[in-house]
This record gives C-alpha cells, sequence and structure tokens, in this order.
C-alpha cells in the first residue's frame, strides 16, 4: 500500500494440516493421533481400570507415553503397539535410562495385523477408525484377559452400551453383548486431547465372557444379519421377504440333502468371528449395522407363492408363531431372546450359513 507497509498474510492452514506437539512431533489428524493432555483424566482411566501390581498391560496407540507412564507406575509390564516410527522413537526416548524402561516393552506395527501377545488387562485411547475391527480382535484374542478399557467416540460407545428399544441399540450392540459384558465408565470431552477431534469420546469396559456362549459363529453372523436388516420391522414382514426364503430354502435343501447322503450336518470348522469382516468401512456393523430404509430387492412379498416354496415359508413363519416372535421387532429384542430364537431355527433344520 501507499504510505505504508504491506501486511503479510499468515499462510491459512491446509485442510489435513498436522498439530505441532512442543517436542517437535505433528500429530496426524488422518491417522487418528489425537494426544490426551489432560493428567486428571489419565489418572481417573487408569484409576477405573483395576490394574493390579502383577498385570501385563497392552496399550494400543501409546502416542509420546502420557498414559503409558501411569499404566508402568501401575502395573508389571506394559506391552505399547504403535504403527507410528516417530511415536516409537519418541516414546523410547522418553522411558530411557527410568526405572520404568526395564518394564516397557514396545511393538512397532499395525495392531490389527499384529499378533498379540499374552495380556491381563488392556488399556488404551485408540484411532477411532479402527475401533469396530480392534474390537472384535481382542475379544477373539487367546487366552482371554480379565478386561479392556478403551477410549472410543461418544456415538459407537454408546451403541456398545446400548439396550433394547435403545435407539443406537444395533447389530453392532448384538455382536459385541454376545461376546463380552460391556459398561461405560466416562464421558470425555473433545477438549482434553491435543489436537482436539471433531467430536467427544467416552470410555468404555468390555469383560470378556466367561465361558464363552456356544453358538456356531457363521450361523449367529448370517441370522443377525437378516434380524437387523429392517430392525423397526416385525421379525414376521422381514421372514416374508421372498429373498429371506429363497435363501433360507436354499440353506435347508443342503442340509437336507446332507443328511441324506450320510455326512450329516457340517461342523463350522471356523469358530472365530472374522473381525476384519466384522468391520470393514464397507460394512453397516463399523457404526449403524442396520438398513431399515427403502430396499426394492429386499421388499415385503405377501403374493401367493406356488409349490414348495409356499411350505417353506409356511415352516419359516410356524417357528416364529411358536415363540411368539411374529410381531416382535429386532431393535427390541434381549440377546437371550435372539439365542432362543436362533435355537428354534435351528430345531426345525433352517439354517443361516
Amino acid at each position: 500500500m501507499a504510505g505504508g507497509k504491506a501486511k503479510k498474510e499468515k499462510p491459512k492452514a491446509s485442510a489435513g494440516a498436522h498439530a505441532p506437539y512442543q517436542g517437535g512431533i505433528s500429530f496426524h489428524k488422518s491417522k487418528g493421533q489425537h494426544i490426551l493432555k489432560n493428567p486428571l483424566l489419565v489418572d481417573s482411566i487408569v484409576q477405573k481400570s483395576g490394574i493390579k501390581s502383577t498385570d501385563t498391560i497392552l496399550e494400543i496407540g501409546p502416542g509420546t507415553g502420557n498414559l503409558t507412564k501411569k499404566l508402568l507406575e501401575a502395573g508389571k509390564m506394559v506391552i505399547a503397539v504403535e504403527v507410528d516410527p516417530r511415536m516409537v522413537l519418541e516414546l523410547q526416548r522418553r522411558f530411557q535410562g527410568t526405572p520404568l524402561s526395564n518394564r516397557l516393552k514396545v511393538i512397532q506395527g499395525d495392531v490389527l495385523k499384529t499378533e498379540l501377545p499374552y495380556f491381563d488387562i488392556c488399556v488404551a485411547n485408540i484411532p477411532y477408525q479402527i475401533s469396530s475391527p480392534l474390537t472384535f480382535k481382542l475379544l477373539n484374542h487367546q487366552p482371554s484377559f480379565r478386561c479392556a478399557i478403551i477410549m472410543f467416540q461418544r456415538e459407537f460407545a454408546m451403541r456398545l452400551v446400548a439396550q433394547p428399544g435403545d435407539k443406537l441399540y444395533c447389530r453392532l450392540t448384538v455382536n459385541t453383548q454376545f461376546l463380552a459384558r460391556v459398561s461405560h465408565l466416562l464421558k470425555v470431552g473433545k477438549n482434553n486431547f491435543r489436537p482436539p477431534p471433531k467430536v467427544d469420546s467416552s470410555v468404555v469396559r468390555i469383560e470378556p465372557r466367561k465361558p464363552r456362549i456356544e453358538v456356531k459363529q457363521k450361523e449367529w453372523d448370517g441370522f443377525l444379519r437378516i434380524c437387523f436388516n429392517r430392525k423397526n420391522k416385525t421379525l414376521g414382514s422381514i421372514f416374508r421377504q421372498k429373498s429371506v426364503i429363497t435363501l433360507l430354502e436354499k440353506n435347508y435343501k443342503t442340509v437336507q440333502a446332507l443328511k441324506l447322503s450320510g455326512q450329516g450336518l457340517m461342523e463350522d470348522s471356523h469358530n472365530e468371528i472374522d473381525f476384519s469382516r466384522l468391520g470393514n468401512s464397507n460394512e453397516d456393523l463399523s457404526m449403524d449395522g442396520d438398513d431399515d430404509g427403502a430396499d426394492e430387492e429386499m421388499e415385503v412379498e405377501d403374493g401367493d407363492v406356488e409349490g414348495e416354496a409356499s411350505e417353506f415359508k409356511d415352516k419359516v413363519l410356524a417357528v416364529l408363531k411358536e415363540g411368539d416372535f411374529e410381531e416382535k421387532r429386532s431393535s427390541k429384542l434381549t440377546l437371550q431372546e435372539f439365542l432362543y430364537l436362533l435355537s428354534l431355527f435351528n430345531k426345525a433344520g433352517i439354517h443361516f450359513s
């Protein structure tokens, strides 16, 4: 400008800008790096974890080690899994030469692709984009651990702890509570992190069921996918759908053919849940887990069906009537009711895998 100094404009931060850390490390929001900065919150998480002095603790995404330090002070050993090599170096540098260093083991790698060692308890502030696959990976870990205390995105956490009739009750809820007891511990505001995420968070306690409920996993998964296709429709309406009847009749004929050939029912050789499939970003399980919208292919078919198909449809509906499920909705069924309904279908020779 004439007669004055031109003002230099500060460059605007780009959309994916990294937030600086006082130690010189930039945090990648795209990788879900949000470091806990509130020491009181860290103390509260450790206190509510119920850590014993003999515990081996698994920490996922330790970042710069704010939570790690408190875990080392509370337990016997901490195994920290970190994908970012910069954070691994920062973690090693922070504890190098301290009495805590010989009780810290750092594994560099993607936790979803890493074979996890034995641990008693898991305490973690995780990248939210891996919430679903990580939850099911942990619940499939053997030998089973005592509990996991995990920071999740608030909405995801509330789906895990939802009860029948709640708006957020979905297939994710039932699948998780089938494997574990889940409880809500803490609400955590976004300003407790550096950099702050866009959403609030919650800390959840997950305790694997011991012993596990004995159900074939592929059968259970196929059953729930049908039930939650439209969770607010009656089960009578869902199981009248032409595509559902066709699928179940195909399974029924396969099972009957195996019986006649003397092979009997095929055992489910893959008895573990495929957590990577359950948590795929393209799968509805990762958040909502249900589809209650319009779908032309899955419209209710109430017209007359001739021959065997009509007889099989009557067989399916007879199972629903036997258990008084025809007018009930998946959004209001308890875990025990789902298990009972599946047992009725299987008893009638109707299978979902």
